[in-house]
């Protein structure tokens, strides 16, 4: 078994109203290079939890961070208008937390982050900053609602 510290949450850049599919997903990170959906789980609007590669496989879902990491993504995380926002459903959030407590009784030692905060720290001052993430990805401050 691999030895997982982190879970990484992220977001599919989903824009609201717009279905994105596991096997549309699948083949998205197919067309990047990968063999098959780079995330552990993918949580549907619904609260389904979409199961897309053992957890004993090495994710692709953050650069760097994969050989001991699990990777989760929930659909949507852009409005209408194409811009980050918290847009889960009450089911998301419900499957999510489900999910997340799950993975750290199996892995007690692992962190929770989200994708962004494994950014870079460009000015060197000990803090990921809004200004410093890659990606807005996930769209909600995954410290605040897992750790604070």
């Amino acid at each position: 078994m691999r030895n997982i510290n982190l879970i990484v949450i992220h977001c599919s850049a989903t824009r609201e109203g717009v279905e994105l599919t596991p096997q549309a997903l699948d083949k998205m990170h197919r067309q990047r290079g990968f063999n098959g959906t780079g995330y552990h789980f993918y949580i549907r609007r619904t609260g389904e939890v979409v199961p897309c590669r053992p957890l004993d496989r090495m994710g692709a879902h953050a650069k760097g961070y994969n050989a001991k990491s699990i990777g989760i993504c929930y659909e949507g995380g852009l409005n209408k208008e194409g811009k980050a926002m918290d847009m889960r459903t009450l089911q998301q959030k419900e499957s999510l937390h489900r999910l997340v407590a799950r993975m750290l009784k199996e892995y007690p030692q692992a962190k929770v982050v989200g994708h962004r905060e494994l950014s870079p720290d460009l000015n060197g001052n000990g803090i990921i900053e809004p200004h410093e993430w890659i990606k807005m990805c996930p769209c909600f401050d995954v410290k605040k609602e897992f750790i604070g």
